[in-house]
């Protein structure tokens, strides 16, 4: 110790050798200087230095830590006691002091208080929330980051056990767990939901270390707190739904498991998931813990497009109901897809209060439900798009060829097992085209969109309705016999006679109808629809708005009319078909007026092929065009070969189709034609016939006026029989026409059939043109065409058509017997 006297004055009377080296002087330096020399002067010059030493000498001691100086000026630190000596009149004669340097340990604590409020400081700017507990476990320190988190402050914090505090949920057999992992010394890391002074909760994780005194006991835990509660949500509930969807599982499903997982993760909430319509109805998905008459009446309400018909949609008119329930709040929020249109709703219910639903937790919470429920959402209307183009027709909404086969499919199936029949239908719409042609296509679509609705309302529930291809519809029809089949086809059939309204034009319609039984005629989807198309064709020749039901002698028919098909084709391709020429007559002089080609053809297993029957199944099979282009090729190169050879025939004629005229390109063709053949416009002629006034191509007008201006005729073939009127030929740039044979095979014994003859002569004379009647096969006809003034005739009187020799033949023995 440091022993000094001092007198009343203040001067030092007495001091030991401790109190000499502390200070730094000698003995005779020391002695005699005033207490006040050993003071900072900003001390001894003070007040506070006169009230210290007047204290003394009143007699009361004083102790404390002192700062003191030095000889050489260093400042010394002292823990001292100033103990005044009094005589026996009480007066104090010397003030004795006491004093240990403590300058060291004072420094030493100095260090350690500016290291621990870096640490302070370190530890409050941090995010996380630190406490520090003693084994009780009671709080001794918490920092600012724990009372930014959890709003309790230091003192509200300090004294209370963590668990209790933070997790009050925890049961005792959790908090012993925990004290004695961290007894054992063993650091404690968990993830939980803890909770804040006004019930805000958070998912935290959380890091306890254990601190041990000197004698290796226990004394302190270090606990660190983070805010997990974003990461978290990700983590458990977006894992779980994402896969989910990534095994496949419906939407309900997906969406179940959402509002499960957040019931787990927050038990205060009961959620539930709502489809918003394009109509902005809701539909419920997913609402396991709720009452399912609320879902059922949410069903079907319309919100508007914020997504709310009220405040709350979800709770406004029902909170009566559900606070029965025990429900007392619920928090709405919408979901929306990447347009901004409003696709669902889901809300959060509580039973209890737990302060406001928009804590850390639930905020996230709602953000990831609203994120999976997009997803999900949007993902489920991407896959019933795909679906829908995958399997259903775009314009009308019925099913496809794909769809509407795999349906087949398993109603065959059905119908196998269980010993039914079923009818498979194939409806063709009548004259459809004509619509598209004279309304236009969007007309054309929005008639198949009516039929499609119309044949919808009228199949059963069971039944299977879908679109075929353009005007094309099947009707698969289980457990159905052939009366039954009879019943629907005439319900649909009057259904489709009903008017329409297309393009502000009321529009009628028919379809035809071909039917296939199952099992009869057929055990597979495929089998049954060819044999309905093969009926309904049927149908359709004996008229329109008719049905027909398969039978095995349209299939024979079907089969001879494919290979007759094919071998034209090759016919074509092989230059197997020729030309036959019948002579046409003039009346008057008995000259050869020109002769008109006709296509034969001799199969070389079939024999002799009538042209009534190949040449309308040209016309079916598209090879028409083909087989028009060959005849007027050859009839050209024929008659160039005559010329060359000296042979007078006048002129040509050639059969052409509408479809012909569809080639924009043939008057070039023409021209071309005869030009390699060295022949001029006269020397062609092309007979149409009648049904060409009702094609609407809008290439034929076109091509019959460029090909009527290069010079060549045009002749009316078979007039009289089809489309006949004035008007049509005043349409039509023709020079001839051809009386129908059914007039003169007539003539003999129907004066109507005389008259009508009469008549079209007269036509042709007004309108300047040449008449020709076909079909004379005896003498009477041709003296009664004569007298009629007809000029020019044709037929077997005269002569059949004959092959390109046996015409040279004829005619040099009709030129020999017009010599005689």
């Amino acid at each position: 110790m440091a022993i000094a006297e001092f007198a009343p004055d203040g001067t030092l009377t007495r001091a030991n050798t401790n109190y000499l080296n502390l200070l730094g002087y000698t003995h005779e330096e020391a002695i005699g200087r005033p207490h006040g020399s050993f003071c900072l002067p900003v001390f001894s010059e003070g007040k506070e230095y006169a009230a210290f030493w007047q204290a003394l000498l009143s007699g009361q001691a004083r102790s404390g830590i002192v700062e003191r100086l030095r000889r050489d000026g260093e400042s010394r630190w002292l823990e001292a006691t100033y103990t005044p000596v009094v005589d026996d009149q009480g007066q104090v004669v010397q003030i004795l002091k006491i004093a240990t340097d403590i300058s060291e340990r004072l420094q030493e604590e100095r260090a350690r208080q500016q290291h621990l409020q870096l640490l302070s400081l370190v530890a409050n700017a941090s995010d996380s929330a630190i406490l520090i507990s003693d084994a009780s476990p009671h709080i001794e320190y918490v920092n600012a980051g724990f009372s930014r988190m959890f709003g309790w402050s230091s003192e509200e914090a300090c004294g209370q056990k963590p668990l209790a505090l933070l997790a009050p949920d925890k049961d005792e057999a959790y908090s012993q767990e925990y004290q004695a992992a961290l007894s054992a010394g063993n650091p404690v890391e968990r993830e939980v939901i803890v909770q804040g002074k006004n019930g805000q909760r958070y998912w935290a994780k959380v890091i306890s270390n254990p601190i041990h005194d000197h004698n290796g006991r226990w004394s302190l835990t270090i606990t660190i707190l983070t805010d997990i509660t974003r990461a978290k949500l990700h983590e458990v509930l977006q894992r779980k739904a994402l896969e989910a969807m990534a095994r496949e599982q419906p939407l309900a499903e997906v969406l179940e498991l959402i509002c499960l997982e957040v019931e787990r993760i927050a038990p205060e909430l009961t959620v539930a998931i709502l489809e918003v319509d394009e109509q902005g109805r809701m539909h419920p998905l997913a609402a396991p813990s709720m009452p399912e008459e609320h879902a059922r009446r949410l069903d079907g309400v319309v919100i508007d497009e914020s997504g709310s018909s009220s405040s709350n949609p979800l709770w406004d008119d029902y909170s009566s109901s559900l606070q029965a329930h025990g429900f007392i709040q619920c928090w709405p929020s919408t979901i929306h897809n990447r347009q901004g249109r409003v696709i669902g709703i889901f809300g959060f219910y509580t039973r209890h209060t737990h302060g406001s639903l928009s804590t850390s937790l639930h905020q996230g919470l709602a953000d990831a439900c609203r994120y999976l429920c997009t997803l999900a959402i949007e993902r489920e209307h991407t896959r019933r798009r795909i679906r829908q183009l995958a399997f259903y027709d775009a314009l009308t909404g019925l099913p496809n060829r794909s769809l509407l086969q795999a349906k087949a499919d398993q109603a065959i199936a059905i119908a196998n097992r269980n010993n039914e029949q079923l009818a498979v239908l194939f409806i063709d719409l009548d004259r459809f085209k004509n619509i598209n042609d004279s309304l236009g296509h969007p007309a054309g679509d929005e008639l198949l969109r009516q039929v499609a609705t119309r044949i919808s309302e009228t199949v059963r529930v069971s039944d299977i309705a879908g679109r075929q291809s353009g005007d094309e519809f099947v009707v698969v029809l289980p457990q159905c016999n052939a009366e039954s089949v009879k019943e629907t086809v005439g319900r649909i059939q009057n259904l489709l006679s009903q008017p329409m309204l297309i393009a502000g034009t009321s529009v009628s319609i028919s379809g035809s109808v071909g039917i296939a039984m199952y099992p009869a005629d057929g055990r597979d989807m495929e089998t049954l629809l060819h044999r309905a198309d093969m009926a309904m064709y049927q149908a359709k020749h004996c008229g329109r708005g008719n049905f027909s039901f398969f039978s095995n002698e349209m299939n024979q028919l079907a089969q001879e009319r494919l290979m007759l098909e094919t071998a034209l084709r090759k016919a074509l391709q092989e230059d197997q078909l020729r030309l036959h020429y019948q002579p046409q007559i003039e009346l008057a002089s008995g000259q050869l007026y020109g002769v008109e080609a006709l296509a034969r053809w001799t199969h070389p297993e079939l024999g002799e092929i009538s042209p009534a029957r190949f040449i309308p199944l040209a016309e079916e099979c598209g090879l028409v065009g083909d087989l028009g282009r060959w005849a007027l090729q050859e009839a050209c190169r024929q008659l160039s070969e005559w010329r060359t050879k000296g042979l007078l025939i006048p002129a040509v004629s050639v059969n052409l189709s509408p479809s012909n005229f569809h080639n924009l390109d043939l008057p070039r063709m023409i021209a071309d034609t005869l030009q390699i053949n060295a022949l001029t416009p006269q020397d062609l002629t092309l007979e149409l016939t009648e049904s060409i006034l009702l094609d609407t191509n809008p290439s034929t007008m076109k091509t019959i006026g460029e090909v009527h201006a290069q010079g060549i005729s045009l002749s009316m073939d078979d007039f009289g029989t089809g489309y006949s009127s004035l008007s049509y030929l005043h349409r039509l740039p023709v020079s001839e026409l051809k009386l129908d044979r059914s007039f003169v095979a007539d003539l003999e014994h129907d004066l109507t059939a005389q008259a009508l003859s009469n008549a079209i002569l007269g036509i042709g004379k007004n309108l300047q043109l040449t008449v020709v009647a076909e079909g004379v096969e005896n003498e009477t006809q041709n003296l009664m065409l004569r007298d009629q003034g007809y000029p020019i005739a044709q037929g077997y009187l005269f002569s059949q058509p004959l092959a390109p020799g046996e015409l040279e033949t004829w005619l040099a023995r009709a030129i020999g017997n017009t010599a005689a």
